[in-house]
């Protein structure tokens, strides 16, 4: 009879095969497969999980399972030990590979949404794949933004359970709430309950590999965004203000509650929107309707690059309403402005 070898090696192997929906990274090389031990036809090994309480666990194992007796013997046994989670897996070494960057203002109006999806727009053109996700569950509006208000995500089948697709547009992979209720309806959810969705649409949905998941945050610092912290491994955070200082007050909050030690989120830096107004026929004339260069000096008290100042001109808003981003196939001076902002915040990304 011949002896059964199997090898370490052949089982590490195998298991990059097993992708987590969440991150979208498979679970040998984001650091989840610990301690493998082969004993004949029984492979054991450790999976650890960056949540406690992970809603895609029990399906993993599946894969896992699935996977050694399809690549390394159709008689194997598994013996898969989930340890318990202490404390978040430790990072692995910077790679494009599922870059988490939430957009966040602090307070409504001051045009994040505008930011997020110019900024996933100028990614794809400079060669990325771009997946983005509607946080704000209770004032979704991305997908008017991008022209696709109406669309309904197909459901299909994926290892054995129902995944969301996401929906394309400029070469943006997108999902938001906004695709689930009707636009005129308002969304009257508890807490728990909003959660709870922005969970699936993270969790339960086939985002493929993106070298970025852009989240676009809702205004304030409630219990959307610690789900936002507690289900993904974020990357970084760009900060969206005006110059005047009612808003700012509310970015210095955001910003305290990134730079909390329970969530530790670096803080790219911020952007200026709306930082002064250029009548189209008087291009070199500035008015600073809401105050000058406030987010330039509350990045300098920060510490913290200022990473664009987007003026107001009406093309952004235009673009907003018609579901056509400013800067997709467009060479403008405003364009030009959100590549230079996708550029310099690629630029502090690989300063981490």
């Amino acid at each position: 009879m011949n002896k059964i070898n199997i090898t370490v090696e052949a089982v590490a192997g195998a298991l990059k095969h097993v992708v987590h929906p969440a991150t979208g990274k498979d679970i040998v090389s984001s650091g989840m497969v610990r301690n493998i031990e082969i004993d004949g036809l029984e492979i054991a090994f450790t999976l650890v999980f960056a949540k406690a309480q992970d809603p895609v666990k029990n399906a993993v194992i599946r894969a896992c399972e699935k996977t050694l007796r399809f690549y390394v013997h159709p008689e194997a046994r598994t013996n898969i030990r989930v340890q318990p989670v202490q404390e978040k897996i430790a990072a692995q070494p910077a790679a494009p590979a599922g870059r988490v960057i939430v957009v966040a203002s602090g307070k409504g109006g001051v045009g994040k949404s505008t930011v997020a999806v110019n900024l996933a727009v100028a990614l794809v053109r400079m060669g990325y794949r771009v997946g983005l996700l509607d946080a704000d569950i209770y004032g979704p509006s991305l997908p008017k933004m991008l022209g696709m208000e109406g669309v309904q995500p197909e459901m299909r089948i994926v290892d054995g359970s129902e995944r969301i697709i996401p929906v394309e547009r400029e070469g943006v992979r997108m999902l938001s709430v906004g695709f689930f209720v009707r636009p005129e309806d308002a969304v009257i959810w508890r807490g728990p309950m909003a959660s709870a969705m922005l969970k699936r649409l993270i969790c339960q949905s086939e985002w493929g590999h993106p070298d970025f998941l852009l989240v676009d945050l809702p205004p304030g610092t409630g219990d959307v965004h610690l789900t936002i912290v507690q289900e993904l491994e974020i990357t970084g955070a760009v900060m969206v203000g005006t110059p005047q200082q009612v808003a700012l007050a509310d970015v210095i909050k955001s910003i305290s509650m990134f730079r909390n030690e329970k969530v530790n989120v670096p803080v790219l830096g911020l952007v200026e929107n709306m930082a002064w107004f250029t009548p189209a026929e008087c291009p070199d004339n500035r008015y600073y309707l809401f105050g000058k260069e406030g987010c330039r000096q509350l990045a300098e008290r920060e510490h913290l690059p200022l990473l664009a100042q987007i003026p107001i001109v009406q093309s952004i808003s235009e673009s907003g309403d018609s579901g056509q981003p400013v800067v997709a196939g467009d060479d403008s001076p405003v364009a030009q402005v959100f590549m230079e902002l996708a550029q310099n915040m690629i630029y502090q990304l690989n300063r981490l």
